[in-house]
């Protein structure tokens, strides 16, 4: 049976965070940070309970930070080179380094690093982690690297612009001036070093991700000369053993960021040679350009985001922008490649759903997010929070009130806090906050159902005043079918769905049968009978979902 794939994904520096300070801009002292050893087996069955066959842990490895642990043997970073208190997790400072935040010790770190895998692995799930190969921070230096590992730009030659022998693009001649200049002694870099979102400048902007420095990949970006690929670069070497490192320490795959600022021919030589060792690593790839999504699925990868697509059709469904009846055309132009297309409605970049930037609304989320579970066999990432309504409307410092939960900044959550506090169960949740979380829950006990994991998609066109804003579809096997349809609209509403000659020809399940349908939201049992002489009725509450389990009788 086709496995469908659910990854839960965690900024792991929030999970297990007891303080209640929230001070903005608040310290690591003053603020606090969970720890890797706060996903305790009742935590991991917990994750399980929503379905989740993979946990992302975002933010393992070591970043710039604006906490001093010196006294650990790992050098500072300067200031200015920092996002927020705590810093960016995709400012990596150590590609070979536990984020010492993590750990309750820091000097055991490394080791429990490794007991967090085995804990996971041991609680059923796989692990994914970032891997970040476009960019470093500024303040890039490997003091855990194994021996005989040549740090990154360690051997550069500083005053060539591009040389595909380089690891770093430079500015030779002229010094970088950062945005922000905190410090009475202030950040100095000289050359300059291309910033990670391609900024070729010297004068990077407060917009750029002035934190970073671009990885070379053999692009000569500033001659225009095309990729040098010939001997292999060796960049690309450097990252293909750093994957390789992680894999033998026992992750299972890899979120890979910023994906397409990355050439695709490393991708092509990188992946073979990472599952040379490990065959089953997995890779998902963050990318937002569907005319490069076969390229990349070409080069290796398992799965790529999809935001262009289904996240951006639900956002604007969800906010009365688009009619439900575009969905199936929507979830079916990338074709064939529908089946790799990773479906989420939130993660760590986007605004939360129930922010008042995004729905104002938990329940207006879930529905969006059962939408994207229920109508493809294909991966759904679920982001740490979404099923207890978490806002993202906290002022935490840097991040600031922007609908979305900080990766700058040392914070906790509260709704997490009393999750955990409860033991994971519902007994320190609001009524609402419960009802959301059972409801993901019960979601998550169809994900296992071979028509969902691997049934074929039926779109179906609503009728009724109100059809603008109910989605519909069927999901079916020859072993039987689900129905979905989901009332995106603030009022009752009312509509039928009309079943065309053509839904039996395609679905292969026969006119006039009666099926005894299951409400797997609420187990109400009850009887249809599928035809295309009489449409289906339905009475919709605001933002009702109904997810019926049908078996013919």
């Amino acid at each position: 049976m086709q496995e469908k794939i659910i990854i839960y994904s965690a900024l792991t520096r929030l999970w297990g965070n007891k303080q209640t300070t929230r001070k903005p801009h608040g310290s690591l002292v003053e603020n606090g940070a969970g720890k890797m050893g706060d996903f305790t087996p009742e935590a991991l069955a917990y994750i399980r309970s929503l379905g989740a066959t993979h946990v992302w842990y975002i933010g393992l490895l070591e970043h710039a930070t604006k906490t001093d642990y010196s006294s650990y043997g790992i050098r500072p970073d300067h200031p200015d080179t920092v996002k927020g208190q705590a810093g960016s997790p995709y400012a990596v400072k150590d590609y070979y380094d536990i984020d010492p935040d993590l750990a309750a010790d820091t000097h055991e770190r490394q080791r429990e690093f490794d007991a967090l895998i085995e804990r996971t692995h041991r609680a059923g799930l796989r692990v994914l982690m970032d891997f970040i190969p476009n960019h470093v921070a500024r303040t890039y230096h490997s003091d855990a690297c194994p021996t005989g590992v040549e740090d990154l730009g360690a051997t550069d030659d500083v005053q060539r612009a591009f040389s595909p022998s380089n690891n770093f693009y430079y500015l030779p001649d002229q010094a970088l001036t950062l945005p922000l200049s905190t410090e009475s002694s202030p950040y100095r870099e000289y050359p300059a070093r291309a910033t990670g979102n391609d900024c070729f400048s010297p004068y990077p902007s407060i917009n750029d991700w002035y934190e970073t420095v671009k990885l070379n990949y053999g692009v000569d970006y500033c001659g225009g000369s095309g990729l040098h690929a010939d001997p292999i670069p060796d960049t690309w070497v450097k990252m293909r053993d750093i994957l390789c490192y992680w894999a033998g320490r026992g992750v299972d795959g890899f979120r890979c960021d910023m994906t397409e600022l990355v050439p695709p021919a490393f991708w092509a030589w990188a992946i073979p040679s990472v599952r040379a060792r490990y065959p089953e690593t997995l890779f998902l790839a963050e990318i937002y350009q569907p005319h490069r999504y076969g390229e990349y699925l070409r080069a290796g990868f398992d799965y790529l985001y999809d935001k262009v697509g289904v996240y951006d059709f639900l956002v604007a469904l969800g906010k009365g922008e688009r009619n439900a009846a575009d969905f199936t055309a929507v979830r079916d132009a990338v074709g064939a490649d529908q089946a790799a297309m990773c479906y989420f409605t939130e993660n760590h970049d986007e605004q939360r759903l129930a922010s008042d930037f995004v729905f104002s609304s938990a329940r207006q989320g879930f529905l969006a997010t059962a939408v994207a579970a229920l109508s493809g066999g294909n991966p759904l990432l679920l982001y740490f929070g979404q099923e207890l309504g978490e806002q993202g409307m906290d002022t935490e410092g840097f991040s600031g009130r922007d609908g979305r939960t900080t990766i700058f900044d040392y914070w906790s959550l509260d709704k997490l806090q009393r999750l955990e506090a409860g033991h994971y169960t519902t007994a320190q949740l609001t009524a609402e906050e419960a009802r959301l979380l059972s409801d993901y829950q019960r979601l998550a006990t169809c994900y296992i159902d071979p028509i969902i994991s691997s049934g074929a998609y039926y779109g179906l066109r609503p009728e009724g005043e109100g059809k603008a804003q109910v989605l519909a579809f069927v999901r079916s096997t020859s072993e039987g079918l689900y129905l979905i349809v989901a009332n995106f609209a603030p009022t009752t509403t009312e509509v039928s769905l009309p079943l065309s000659a053509d839904f039996f020809t395609t679905t292969g399940h026969k006119e006039g049968t009666a099926y005894r349908a299951i409400e797997r939201m609420t187990e109400v049992v009850d009887f249809l009978c599928l035809t295309p002489l009489a449409p289906l009725r339905f009475t919709l509450t605001p933002h009702a979902l109904k997810v019926y389990r049908l078996t013919a009788v």
